[in-house]
This record gives structure tokens, C-alpha cells and sequence, in this order.
């Protein structure tokens, strides 16, 4: 079906305010964060670009409302600095030893892993599943890469989530913006740098608009790159 001009000049519109509040919210972040890097500076520590949040998810198997999955997120700990990382990494347990399922999310500060978090609800996730015996190592290569901000598109990624399942391991990492087709796939190829993944790996795409309808993070998946 057609869109009348006066629908059209609407949807742009609505697309211009949406960018626009983005913008203003990536500028107060930026902003924040410079503030906080020029305190730990002061402070004699080595500031990372963002302030990160890991939370815990143990999921309870046939139960999947909305309001029982946000009940069992739980903020673990956040940190902000080289040394506030390595406190907090030295002392997690290790994906091996997690039970089945449970999911671990390591996020910029501000945004809540779900779907329906502000900075999430236009964007997506590029999934990649693992054996268990190698998962554990592609998880803390993508965790040093995006505490250290070595992915492309950085601004554009909100977290990395890591799902303990009972037959595999996935690994996922969220983008802001499902629709900028060279952000999503120059962040896909950034990941495959990094992780120096195999040939052999297949990875997924999904939008969080298309989670939500179907109700599943890793199934119907709609790019596979």
C-alpha cells in the first residue's frame, strides 16, 4: 500500500525525533563518562570509556512471562576501571562451572538487558552458539574486547549477553540499531576479527522487535552472515 504524502512527512518525522533522542542521550552518556574518567584519573586509576554492569539471570525452565524473567535479573556488580574490572573478573565463577540455564550480561551502565530497554528497542543481536568446552574462551575474548573498546561501531553496542544452555553455549552481542545495515554487518565483521572465529561458525542476527513477537531469543533468526 502507497503512503499518502502527509503519512510519509509523518514517518520521516517520527524517524528524525527518534534520532534525535538517541543523539541527545549518546551525548549526555558521553558526557557523564568523561566527567567520571577525569575523577578516577584524579584518583590515580585507569578509567575505561564506559562504566559496565554484569547481571545474573538463573532462568526457571518452562517459565517464560515477561514479569518473571525481570524478577530474576539480578545486578551482580558493576565497575568503571582497568582495576575495578579485573577485581571483579578474577572472582566469577567461570562458564563451565554455571548451571543450566543461566545467562550472564555484561552491559554499558544505564541500559537493562531486555528487549524493551529504550536503548535496545530498536536494535538487535548478532548470536553465535558454542560446544561448551570452547565457549568459555570466546566469552572472555569478547568481554576484554568490549570492556576495551576494541570492537567498531562501539557506540553502537549496548552489551554482550552469554547463555548457559543444556546442550551448547550462545553467545550474543546487542546493537542499538537494527536498521544501520554497515553498523550491524561491520560490527559482525569486528566480532569475527576479534574472536578470531572459524570458518566453520555460523553467525545469527535478530532484531529485538522480532524477539519480542515470537517470544525467543535465538529462534527464526533473520540474517545469518
Amino acid at each position: 500500500m502507497d503512503l499518502t504524502p502527509e503519512k510519509k512527512e509523518l514517518e520521516i518525522n517520527n524517524n528524525n525525533s527518534d534520532n534525535t533522542i538517541d543523539q541527545l542521550s549518546l551525548d549526555a552518556a558521553n558526557k557523564e563518562s568523561e566527567e567520571r574518567q577525569a575523577r578516577d584519573l584524579k584518583a590515580g586509576l585507569h578509567p575505561l570509556k564506559h562504566k559496565f554492569v554484569l547481571w545474573y539471570t538463573r532462568r526457571t525452565p518452562g517459565v517464560r512471562s515477561q514479569a518473571s524473567y525481570e524478577d530474576n535479573i539480578k545486578k551482580i556488580v558493576d565497575f568503571s576501571t582497568v582495576e575495578g574490572f579485573w577485581v571483579c573478573y578474577c572472582h566469577l565463577a567461570r562458564p563451565s562451572s554455571l548451571p543450566s540455564p543461566t545467562d550472564l550480561h555484561l552491559f554499558k551502565d544505564g541500559i537493562r538487558p531486555l528487549w524493551e530497554d529504550s536503548a535496545n528497542c530498536n536494535g538487535g543481536k548478532w548470536i553465535i552458539r558454542f560446544k561448551k568446552v570452547v565457549s568459555g574462551r570466546f566469552w572472555e575474548d569478547l568481554v576484554l574486547a568490549l570492556v576495551g573498546d576494541q570492537l567498531d561501531y562501539g557506540d553502537n553496542i549496548c552489551g554482550a549477553v552469554l547463555s548457559i544452555r543444556f546442550s551448547e553455549d550462545i553467545l550474543s552481542v546487542w546493537n542499538r540499531n537494527a536498521s544501520d545495515h554497515q553498523a550491524v554487518m561491520g560490527l559482525r565483521d569486528s566480532i569475527k576479527r576479534h574472536l578470531k572465529l572459524p570458518h566453520s561458525y555460523v553467525m545469527e542476527y535478530k532484531p529485538h522487535d522480532a524477539s519480542l513477537r515470537d517470544k525467543s531469543s535465538y529462534r527464526n533468526t533473520w540474517l545469518r552472515g
